[in-house]
């Protein structure tokens, strides 16, 4: 019994580090902003409890909160869609073990992940600036009149999209290590069956992937919505407010306008609106065949 006790004390001064970085550092900041979403707070004098004010100010009366969710919801569905589409089909290119010096066009889409944020965001200020910029140059160059991209309501979401897609190296990585994962038995009697390039990808390609497309999915709605250094450092929610994401407002709440309870409430919303659509994208997998 002695010694029981003795191994349990020793396991939990092990893990102590971890708990107590738990409670510290998740735990409390997790149980506190619950609390703040509850009361009128701007961090630099005592919050007054408001009840569901912050909540009801959001759902009602606020039209910028529903704009950054729409042009949150949009980047998922339609960016994450392009962007997820773009990669596989990468991917597929990218694992032809066939042609030679594939390690090095591997390294190349690898090489924008390794580039600091901040600098992504100038280069891509650059390439899409719609007089000089690269983009509209080349397709002056064929008497074509290029969009104004970040500065165009219309076009500022798809430049974020273009930009993500060129910045998605370590999901072509997933997607590619995925690739080399299925069995090339597979391929092969597909082939004595008569079985096209286009039937293997549909029968065997995909299917095979669905894990590695989930798991891309999931990183990739967590990243759309945490989404914030990218159009503070190009667009700052302009123009018009179509770069607005929810991430932004979320910040310009807290640390622009001193509004610290409201935003602890619009981050509570987004964990809400966050399990909901994991709820449903798990529930449309399993109607897909995969159980996870």
């Amino acid at each position: 019994m002695i010694a029981k006790r003795r191994n349990l004390l020793n396991a939990v001064l092990f893990i102590s580090p971890w708990i107590i970085g738990l409670v510290v550092f998740t735990a409390y900041p997790l149980l506190s902003s619950l609390y703040y979403s509850f009361t009128d707070y701007n961090a630099i004098s005592d919050p007054t409890f408001v009840g569901l004010d912050n909540y009801k100010q959001l759902l009602f009366d606020d039209n910028i909160f529903y704009k950054g969710l729409s042009n949150t919801l949009y980047m998922i569905f339609v960016g994450l869609s392009l962007q997820t589409v773009a990669t596989i089909f990468i991917a597929t290119l990218l694992n032809n073990r066939s042609i030679k010096g594939m390690s090095f066009f591997r390294v190349i889409f690898f090489l924008p992940t390794l580039v600091p944020l901040v600098i992504l965001s100038i280069l891509w200020i650059w390439i899409l600036q719609p007089d000089t910029g690269i983009v509209n140059s080349f397709l002056g160059f064929f008497g074509l009149e290029g969009p104004g991209w970040f500065s165009s309501p219309t076009w500022s979401k798809p430049s974020f999209i273009l930009m993500a897609i060129w910045g998605s190296g370590g999901m072509i990585i997933i997607y590619l290590a995925g690739l080399q994962g299925i069995s090339d038995s597979l391929y092969e009697a597909a082939e004595i069956d008569g079985a096209n390039s286009i039937q293997k990808f549909f029968r065997i390609t995909l299917p095979m992937l669905k894990p590695v497309i989930l798991y891309n999915v999931i990183t990739g709605i967590i990243a759309m919505f945490q989404s914030f250094a990218e159009a503070f450092i190009i667009t700052n929610g302009g123009p018009d407010g179509s770069t607005t994401f929810y991430s932004l407002y979320l910040y310009q709440n807290a640390f622009q306008y001193s509004k610290m309870g409201y935003a602890s409430a619009m981050a509570w919303i987004l964990l809400i609106i966050s399990l909901v659509i994991m709820f449903l994208l798990f529930k449309l997998t399993k109607r897909w065949g995969y159980d996870g």
